[in-house]
């Protein structure tokens, strides 16, 4: 037997064929485009997502003959994105995208609404779902008229697989209308956002089974038996199953394009002044908590374009032995800042630049400032009762050996790198497949990837690290106030 993880990403869809045993069999990958027809917005045609899976589906059916044996499928998503159908499942209009800022303005009406943070457990960011219908209410009036339901990248894509409108529950906890904490649609923020329950997708946790494979599909395909669909999940609750944060004290730091630090929870313990997000997890009776920052390693490509130099180059340069906290200083904040402060309008800086600064002066001030970020996030997830002995470190940015030790000094605990092989929302989204195929444990399937490598922190700088920290923190409000 064999199950499929789909991984619905922003720039492309990927999909993983795994064995019973959970190995990878084999992998396809498709692109496609966003468009951004003002500033600030980001849409994209959910037709293009169907485009991707059935041209990857076709590239893994020819290159490997176990696909005949598929038993299960689970599909992760990006978040937050509004995919609005009318009475035929027609789509109204392309997708608001995540990381679209156009609904600012309804967002923070929205969020200073009673009842509204507590029943969500989180900010009404501008990205969530919720703001972006209350958009379309006020300047696209005729296409708001026409929504008879609102899917999700992910749930749309379940639709398009089972013929149902079904969603998990970590995917819907970023719309703004899920009481997070019961783990069901609220009355009160549904009316809030001027939405109804007929609107939304019925519920179900991301290891269980949303629906069937569709006949016809299933014959196009190949397939031999009876193939069910898991419930789903929000892309990070799917790299969580990857890489097996399932319970308390488990976690990972993602140092990507942006930079995300995941805290598995086994309570719910919202904190949404921090700007932490408070979302279900992929299986029952769980929760995560995660810090964000949208600008991680794409702090260093920035700094590689004006310099002319690669990333790699410009971290190579500071050789591997991590040194005392710099005196230049850098906040990445060149697209806006999320956890702590919330801010969209912010916008990076350097400070202590002087006649004698150096291209690796800055490439460190750049290492360090991103590394600073992470610390506020995990000082508000240590005030939230997060506890963690080890963090898993994945993402492009962990390529550099002088950041990862870096950043766990600054952390100050150890980050253990994952030996090859497969982890992520594509792994993690056939595990949920698996478990929704056969009811099995999800302890069982979503175990962590063997450690290759753990990277201990300094403790002997730790200390400089973290005053440095809080110099960083207190430039904020200074840079803040001239910009």
């Amino acid at each position: 037997m064999t199950y499929l993880g789909i991984d619905l990403g922003t720039s492309g869809l990927r999909a993983l064929l795994v064995s019973e045993e959970g190995h990878p069999i084999g992998s396809a990958e498709r692109h496609y485009d966003v468009s951004h027809p003002h500033s600030g917005w980001s849409e994209q045609d959910p037709a293009d997502w169907i485009a991707a899976l059935e041209d990857a589906v076709d590239e893994l059916r020819a290159a490997h003959p176990e696909f005949v044996a598929l038993k299960g499928i689970g599909v992760a998503g990006h978040m937050h994105g509004a995919t609005t159908l009318d009475a035929e499942d027609r789509v109204i209009r392309p997708c608001i995208l995540w990381n679209d800022t156009r609904s600012h303005v309804e967002a923070a009406a929205l969020d200073a609404a009673p009842d509204v943070r507590g029943l969500s457990g989180n900010i009404v960011f501008p990205g969530f779902t919720a703001p972006k219908l209350m958009w379309m209410r006020d300047h696209e009036p005729e296409n708001f008229a026409r929504v008879a339901r609102v899917l999700l990248p992910a749930a749309y894509v379940n639709l398009y697989l089972t013929g149902d409108h079904v969603a998990d529950m970590s995917d819907s906890a970023g719309t703004s209308w899920l009481d997070v904490g019961a783990r069901d649609w609220s009355d009160r923020l549904l009316q809030a956002g001027g939405m109804t329950r007929a609107q939304m997708p019925r519920l179900v946790e991301g290891s269980e089974a949303s629906g069937q494979l569709r006949a016809d599909l299933a014959a196009r395909w190949g397939v031999a038996g009876p193939v069910t669909v898991a419930g789903g999940a929000g892309d990070n609750a799917a790299a969580a199953c990857g890489i097996g944060a399932l319970d308390e004290g488990q976690g990972f730091v993602s140092l990507g394009t942006s930079g995300v630090l995941l805290a598995a929870r086994d309570g719910y313990r919202p904190d949404p002044a921090s700007a932490l997000h408070t979302f279900c997890h992929a299986v029952p009776g769980r929760w995560y908590q995660m810090g964000v920052m949208l600008s991680a390693t794409d702090s260093l490509n920035w700094l590689a374009r004006i310099t002319g130099a690669t990333p790699s180059e410009l971290t190579a340069g500071l050789g591997t032995t991590v040194q005392p906290p710099g005196a230049v200083r850098f906040l990445p904040y060149l697209s806006g800042e999320r956890t702590p402060h919330n801010d969209a309008a912010i916008r990076g800086s350097f400070t202590g630049l002087g006649t004698d600064t150096t291209r690796d002066d800055m490439a460190r001030a750049v290492l360090e400032g991103v590394a600073f970020a992470f610390r506020d996030s995990f000082l508000a997830l240590e005030d939230t009762g997060a506890r963690f002995d080890h963090l898993m470190a994945i993402g492009g940015g962990t390529g550099s050996a002088y950041w990862v030790r870096l950043m766990a000094t600054v952390l100050g605990v150890p980050l253990h790198l994952p030996k090859g092989g497969e982890f992520g929302a594509a792994l993690g989204a056939a595990r949920l497949g698996q478990a929704a195929a056969h009811g099995a444990a999800v302890e069982t399937l979503m175990t962590p990837p063997e450690t290759g490598e753990v990277i201990a922190p300094d403790m002997d700088l730790h200390p400089a690290f973290a005053a440095a920290h809080e110099a960083f923190r207190a430039a904020y409000p200074a840079i803040r106030a001239i910009q």
